[in-house]
C-alpha cells in the first residue's frame, strides 16, 4: 500500500467514526508512522508502518485523542509532551498568555506563577514570548506532574520554568506577601451538566483538569482573593474562563479589589480571558504622583 492510498482509507474510517476533522488527523497519523516526507515517497509503506497505523487509526476511530496518540503537541512556536493524565494544550489558551505577556515587557525580570499548570503550556507560553521571565509552574496531579516536568526542562530547548508539586488551595500559605509580577492559570472550569454535553474525545482527558464545582467557578471564587497578597502592587492576575463566565469572573476581581478589569475574547469572538490588576499601595501612588 502507498502513502496516499494509506491515507485515503484511514480518512474514510475516520469519517465514519464522526472525526470532524478527519483528512487531517489522517494525514498527521501517517506523518507519524511514515515520516514529514510521505508526501513525496514512492515506495510503500512496510508491514510493520502499516500494522502501526492500522492500530493508531482505530485508537483514533474510538475518538482517543489525535494528541495522545501523537504524544507531542504544538503551543505558540514549541511542542509540549502530552499523554494520558494531562489536559491537552489548546489555540484558545495562546491568547491567555499574549495577553500576560503584554503586561510584562517593561520589567527587567519579571517573576509569573502559573496555577494548575498540567502541560505547563502557560507558564512557558510566557517564558517563551518573555524570555527573562522567571516562571514557577504548581501542578497537583503526579500524572500531570510528570509531562510537566519534562515540558519545563526540554520544551523550549532549556530549562524554561520551575515545576512545583502543590494544591492550589493550599499553596498560598507558602508564599512571601509581593512576590510575583504576574499569576496566571488555566484551571479547571467546567460544570457538572456541562461535563454531560462533550464531545466524546475529552472523555479521555482527566477530569479533574476539567471539572469545577459552583457551576465552574470553584478555582476562580478561590483563586482571586487568596492570592491577591501574593502579587506585587501593580501586578496581574490572567485567567482562562469558559465563554460564558466573563461576567461572573469579572465580578469576582472587583469584589477582591483588583483594579482594571479586563474581559478579552478568542479568536472566535467568545469570552476567554479575563484580568485585573491589584492597586498600587497608598504610599507607591503618592510617590508615582509627586514623582519621587
Amino acid at each position: 500500500m502507498t502513502p496516499k492510498q494509506a491515507l485515503l482509507e484511514v480518512k474514510k474510517q475516520l469519517e465514519q467514526a464522526g472525526v470532524e476533522d478527519a483528512a487531517f488527523d489522517a494525514s498527521c497519523l501517517l506523518e507519524y508512522v511514515a515520516g514529514k516526507d510521505w508526501r513525496w515517497a514512492v515506495d510503500t509503506l512496510s508491514p510493520e508502518q502499516c500494522q502501526q497505523l492500522e492500530q493508531l487509526a482505530a485508537r483514533r476511530a474510538k475518538r482517543e485523542p489525535l494528541q495522545y496518540l501523537l504524544g507531542q503537541w504544538p503551543f505558540l512556536d514549541f511542542e509540549l509532551k502530552v499523554g494520558p493524565g494531562v489536559l491537552i494544550p489548546r489555540s484558545d489558551t495562546e491568547r491567555l498568555c499574549e495577553l500576560a505577556a503584554e503586561r510584562l515587557t517593561d520589567i527587567p525580570e519579571p517573576k509569573v506563577l502559573d496555577l494548575c499548570a498540567g502541560s505547563g503550556c502557560v507558564g512557558l507560553g510566557i517564558r517563551s514570548l518573555v524570555p527573562t521571565a522567571q516562571v514557577t509552574c504548581l501542578e497537583k496531579s503526579p500524572l500531570a506532574l510528570e509531562y510537566l516536568t519534562h515540558n519545563c526542562a526540554h520544551a523550549l530547548g532549556e530549562q524554561g520554568a520551575n515545576p512545583v508539586e502543590g494544591d492550589v488551595f493550599q499553596f498560598q500559605t507558602q508564599l512571601q506577601p509581593q512576590q510575583w509580577d504576574c499569576i496566571v492559570s488555566n484551571p479547571p472550569y467546567i460544570s457538572a451538566q456541562e461535563m454531560k454535553e462533550l464531545e466524546p474525545e475529552l472523555a479521555f482527558e482527566p477530569e479533574m483538569a476539567l471539572e469545577a464545582e459552583e457551576q465552574g467557578l470553584a478555582f476562580y471564587q478561590h483563586i482571586i482573593p487568596a492570592y491577591r497578597f501574593s502579587l506585587k502592587p501593580g501586578g496581574w492576575m490572567t485567567v482562562e474562563i469558559g465563554y460564558q463566565q466573563g461576567n461572573s469572573v469579572a465580578d469576582l476581581f472587583v469584589r477582591a479589589g483588583y483594579e482594571q478589569v479586563q474581559v478579552h475574547p478568542d479568536l472566535a469572538g467568545l469570552d476567554r480571558v479575563v484580568m485585573a490588576r491589584r492597586p498600587l499601595e497608598v504610599e507607591q501612588a503618592v510617590e508615582k504622583i509627586s514623582g519621587k
